[in-house]
């Protein structure tokens, strides 16, 4: 068996070392940067960037892959999709691509679906910005990882924000969308041939203003049954109306002060932040990256059963978070903590997922708070 995976970074390391494990002959494609870590365990790396999507088509036609995947990743996204349908492999359409990377085209969807989901003007400029009620959010229409994302008071801090958005974004597009107050949520899910399942649903804990980046993620989600039913509900819908037929999806929803679960965003992949790699398996018991691997080489085999009723959680370490320092100790006995690493010794102050110093995870019989080391 022969599987492509776009993306080299860390995020992706799960995922090359799980088909490492299944002795599937792994084809990297990414642009390498210094970072592109994946490099060194792939049977074969191609330094081409993960949007030159004929150059990866006509290189995976010559090798006859049997799949093509990543994880975590938006920008890899359209051109899996672009490829699969090409060579007939399992996947989602183009269309579904775009609706699921591009926040933009992802709104309209959820609009003309009567799906909840906020207020918003899809822009270049700040000259084509209509009326506006502050406070609002900024973000690119095509990055992750929270990379450009800023909440903003006025009009000054507005046209910086739509500047600094643009610059990030691939399409050099921003949205610009009312600020919501409340609990945010995303739910893990498996599609295969048009059916659906719930995996999980994860709890986030995230930066005040303006930034807004997790700092924590903790599963099952302590929501009571009500809300769960309306969050799996909107799951559905979501699933639905972007026309996810495949594979694994991460979706964020936010749970507001008045009750209602309104839709933020999809991505047709496994979450990031170890959401998808690690949280899954340690609380259910689901080896995410197996079923990953599975749905794109067509071998899953669906509904895919539960195996652990546990919790788990990550924390990341950062400025924000350094009373965690303690937890890093070698001396450190926490039987609860499975997996820890500190990434760098420079604690910064949050802006984005990229400032992030370390992380450690656990699993436990309840929800872990670690707070009392502060």
């Amino acid at each position: 068996m022969k599987i492509a995976v776009l993306g080299a970074s860390y995020l992706q390391l799960p995922l090359v070392q799980k088909a490492k494990s299944n002795g599937i002959e792994i084809h990297c494609f990414a642009w390498d940067d210094g970072k592109a870590v994946c490099k060194a365990v792939a049977d074969y790396f191609y330094d081409i960037s993960v949007l030159e999507k004929e150059i990866i088509f006509d290189k995976c036609k010559e090798i006859g892959i049997d799949g093509i995947l990543t994880i975590a990743t938006d920008i890899c996204i359209p051109t899996i999709a672009y490829i699969a349908e090409k060579l007939n492999l399992v996947g989602n359409t183009y269309q579904t691509a775009l609706l699921t990377t591009n926040k933009g085209l992802m709104r309209n969807c959820f609009s003309e679906n009567n799906i909840l989901s906020p207020f918003y003007q899809v822009i270049e400029n700040y000259s084509q910005l209509k009326d506006v009620n502050f406070p609002l959010i900024v973000k690119p229409v095509d990055r992750s990882g929270s990379l450009g994302v800023v909440k903003v008071e006025d009009n000054e801090s507005l046209q910086q924000a739509i500047d600094n958005a643009t610059t990030f974004s691939f399409s050099k597009q921003c949205i610009v969308e009312e600020f919501m107050e409340g609990e945010e949520v995303s739910v893990e899910t498996v599609s295969w041939k048009g059916k659906h399942q719930i995996i999980t649903i994860t709890d986030k804990v995230i930066t005040n203003a303006p930034y807004f980046v997790e700092i924590a993620h903790h599963q099952p989600s302590t929501h009571n049954e009500k809300i769960i039913a309306e969050i799996e509900k909107t799951a559905l819908e979501i699933l639905n109306a972007t026309q996810v037929t495949n594979g694994i999806s991460h979706i964020e929803l936010m749970i507001t002060k008045d009750g209602h679960v309104k839709a933020i965003e999809i991505g047709s992949r496994m979450g990031g932040d170890f959401i998808g790699s690690d949280l899954v398996q340690l609380s259910t018991g689901i080896d995410f990256l197996q079923v990953a691997l599975d749905c794109a080489l067509g071998t899953v085999k669906f509904p895919i059963q539960k195996k652990l009723n546990k919790n788990s959680g990550i924390y990341f370490l950062s400025k924000d978070t350094e009373y965690l320092l303690p937890l890093f100790n070698k001396d450190n006995q926490n039987v609860k903590i499975v997996k820890k690493e500190i990434l760098s010794d420079k604690l910064l102050s949050l802006t984005s997922s990229n400032d992030r110093s370390g992380y450690l995870i656990y699993q436990s019989n309840q929800k872990e708070s670690f707070s009392k080391y502060h």
